[in-house]
């Protein structure tokens, strides 16, 4: 009976038009004043299926609307709205990378029509910034580019677009992101890179930076605070690079990367989520155990960034429809508690069972 009342009650906020965080614990989220308190919401990688090398990896009848639809209440009331595009939008395969060891090289291209389920979804900005951004080379990004400007939704990452500058809710917005290769802006030149976000800090009230950094999978879910390494190659250090931005003016940091979920820190009253994992990834990504566990990130700030509070909602992909639905289990709010006590043992964190995330008097 409880749990009934429970769900009923949720389902009147939902009808309402409140969201409701999370679901089962029944307890409708009151409206926060928008002079005061802005709403981040971030989730990780988004890679809704994939053309090449044909339409076996795309979604039934090349239908995107389930990447979002069960997760879409909690998007609800967000002031920014942010995902990592993990790979291009494209309207054809030419041009496609070349893979020496397929085992390990994997080429992300989504019919550009898949835009429509981000604009649907609400998502205001997305990172480009990644190692599937450069998979369908120069005409894939100017594709992507432009499908993405053409429906409003704003980028940044690509060494050709760098930053950007937007307004919202008269708050003005500088958003960048960073990543280790090629056509991206380097996340490895941290001097650089803290020079981009001082002149975003000039322009703006809150600075949004991305980074997409670190070694992949299970094996690598700690924050190492070192330089990391994954097939040969420098992935940077998350953590120097997530401190230095803070130190150069940035105000909320979002990781992704690894393909799993990561610890969660506040430095200097800013927020740092090192990795958020795989959000809403169909195809030709690895969505078992921990892999398949994602947060959606609900980041409460003041109108300069300082942090309030933020709220986990658990999700995951099942293997067998790899569509991202809330998990009543919450055991990504499980994880990231772990992760952050072994990683930050210092941090001077609360994170509960239902996912606040609060600082500790």
């Amino acid at each position: 009976m409880k749990l009934f009342t429970r769900l009923l009650f949720s389902r009147i906020c939902m009808t309402l038009g409140i969201a409701v965080f999370p679901p089962v614990a029944g307890l409708c989220a009151p409206p926060l004043s928008a002079g005061d308190t802005v709403q981040i919401v971030a989730v990780g990688d988004i890679m809704m299926g994939t053309m090449y090398p044909d339409g076996q990896y795309l979604p039934p009848a090349k239908d995107c609307s389930r990447s979002f639809g069960m997760v879409k209440p909690w998007f609800a009331r967000a002031d920014v709205l942010f995902g990592n595009l993990e790979g291009t939008l494209i309207t054809s395969t030419e041009g496609a990378k070349r893979c020496q060891n397929p085992e390990w090289c994997y080429t992300f291209g989504m019919p550009a029509s898949f835009v429509d389920c981000l604009v649907d979804a609400g998502f205001d900005i997305l990172s480009l910034a990644n190692n599937h951004s450069g998979d369908f080379g120069a005409n894939g990004r100017a594709t992507t580019v432009e499908t993405l400007e053409r429906h409003g939704i704003i980028h940044a990452g690509l060494q050709s677009h760098p930053t950007a500058v937007f307004e919202k809710n008269g708050i003005r917005y500088g958003f960048c992101a960073f990543a280790p290769n090629e056509g991206t802006v380097s996340v490895k030149d941290i001097p650089a890179a803290q020079e981009t976000v001082r002149s975003l800090v000039e322009q703006c009230d809150i600075v949004i930076v991305s980074f997409h950094a670190g070694a992949e999978g299970r094996a690598y879910q700690n924050v190492t605070r070192r330089t990391e390494t994954f097939l040969g190659e420098n992935r940077g250090n998350v953590y120097e690079f997530a401190h230095k931005m803070i130190d150069a003016g940035a105000d909320v940091l979002l990781g992704h990367g690894p393909h799993v979920t990561r610890a969660v820190e506040v430095y200097k009253n800013r927020f740092i989520a090192y990795s958020m994992g795989n959000f809403s990834t169909y195809s030709r990504i690895n969505v078992s155990g921990v892999n398949g566990l994602a947060p959606v990130f609900r980041i409460y700030t003041d109108r300069k960034g300082g942090f309030y509070k933020a709220l986990i909602t658990p999700t995951f992909q099942p293997e067998d429809d790899r569509c991202p639905r809330y998990d009543p289990e919450r055991r990504v709010i499980a994880k990231i508690q772990s992760l952050t006590k072994q990683d930050f043992p210092e941090a001077n964190l609360s994170i509960t069972d239902d996912g606040w995330i609060t600082v500790k008097n």
